[in-house]
């Protein structure tokens, strides 16, 4: 991998939390025991600059290059601090998602119970400013998206498709694993000729332009201005205006009825206190004998209910307001809010894997035209990291992405 090197210097004023932490005999101390039991657990190796070791020699390595400075970060904040010491550049690694993976895997039982204990003490809570009201939900979605269209460009195939693809083997291209997964989600949609389509969660248009090609008319709604800026263009370079509405808009305001509704991962950005409206949203939404295609991120439903009230590195850097679901977690909504039911399902993990593998080749590949946008290095480390550490989920099988087809009671037909 031609990973980006560890800044030299980094600009306090861009990244104040890369600030040195204060010293903390107690809470360093607690960080040394459990990066150790982490080593043990997951069978990988941490090497120090005075030649210390732990572990094997033959499995994926961690060099720790500010060992005061990495122990006083994740001691203060946990995962969140673990994150922070790879983008100050107080770790590094040349196999990173050889050994995030592991640790991924083993997510709930690398901290032991005595120690969970005393998570809530430096564990913090979502901020109520990211809670996904109208307003929050604008400002999240800014956050990520609306950080540069030419900077997703780098990274993503030439259709600016953002969410997993589906491969049948990892050795095919990029752009043929997205155009069959776009592809499916529209067939288990039933998306043809005459129809209407509502898609919740625009991107940059390719999804609403594939649905054109197919006859149907598409009013597709996003938050990010600067995705529907450039999926607007893109439709008008195909011609076709005629066919597409991109609408900067909530999709808890969409009125009208569909004959079909698709949308590709941005259930994530919900938050839980919406799931209940937005599956509520989609039953309003479809027409009497309609079809759902949703593509979803989806964790198992313990570490949800363990986890979903933590304000994590992801929250903090990537995905503000963020939260995956589980499927459980959809049925359970669904049979308790609407009268929507989940009558298929395609589970797709290792084809996400492959997808942020790719994506992380890209972005990696040239970091001067990273630079060019106005991103440092620690902004490319910040990315390496975010794209390595969910390679990782998907790899060691934490997390999984599915494609649901959702149907009214009733009305399901094979």
């Amino acid at each position: 991998m031609n990973e980006p090197s560890a800044p030299g210097s980094v600009d306090l004023t861009r990244w104040p939390a890369m600030a040195d932490p204060l010293p903390s005999t107690f809470r360093a101390g607690i960080a040394r025991i459990l990066l150790k039991r982490v080593v043990t657990h997951t069978n990988i190796r941490v090497v120090f600059p005075d030649g210390t070791s732990w572990g094997d020699p033959r499995r994926p390595t961690m060099r720790v290059i500010h060992p005061d400075r990495f122990f006083a970060r994740l001691g203060r904040d946990g995962l969140i601090g673990f994150g922070e010491a790879y983008m100050a550049g107080d770790w590094d690694s040349d196999e990173i998602v050889e050994l995030l993976t592991p640790m991924a895997r083993d997510m709930g039982s690398l901290v032991p119970a005595a120690f969970q204990l005393l998570r809530r003490w430096y564990n913090e809570r979502q901020p109520l400013s990211e809670d996904n009201d109208r307003r929050g939900s604008k400002q999240n979605i800014a956050r990520h998206y609306d950080l540069s269209n030419e900077l997703f460009a780098t990274f993503l195939d030439e259709s600016m498709t953002y969410s997993s693809a589906l491969f049948t083997t990892p050795r095919e291209s990029l752009a043929v694993a997205q155009q069959r997964k776009i592809a499916r989600i529209l067939d288990i949609a039933e998306v043809q000729a005459g129809k209407s389509v509502l898609e919740i969660g625009t991107g940059w248009g390719e999804l609403a332009l594939r649905a054109a090609d197919r006859g149907a008319t598409v009013t597709t709604v996003t938050l990010s201005g600067e995705q529907a800026d450039l999926a607007r263009k893109r439709i008008k370079d195909e011609d076709r205006s005629d066919l597409i509405d991109v609408r900067i808009q909530d999709y808890r305001d969409v009125d009208g009825r569909y004959d079909a509704i698709v949308s590709v991962e941005m259930i994530e950005a919900v938050g839980e206190r919406w799931w209940p409206t937005y599956f509520r949203t989609l039953d309003d939404r479809l027409a009497p004998g309609g079809r759902i295609g949703l593509q979803a991120i989806v964790m198992p439903h313990d570490r949800l209910m363990a986890s979903k009230r933590s304000w994590t590195w992801i929250h903090k850097y990537i995905f503000p307001g963020g939260l995956l679901l589980s499927e459980q977690i959809i049925d359970e909504v669904c049979a308790s809010h609407t009268s929507l039911k989940v009558v298929d399902r395609l589970h797709m993990g290792d084809s996400y894997a492959d997808t942020l593998k790719a994506w992380r080749e890209r972005f990696t590949a040239d970091p001067a035209a990273i630079d060019a946008l106005g991103f440092d290095a620690t902004f490319r480390r910040m990315w390496t990291f975010y794209l390595a550490y969910c390679e990782a989920g998907f790899r060691s099988g934490y997390l999984n992405v599915v494609q649901l087809t959702l149907a009214r009671e009733g009305e399901h037909r094979p």
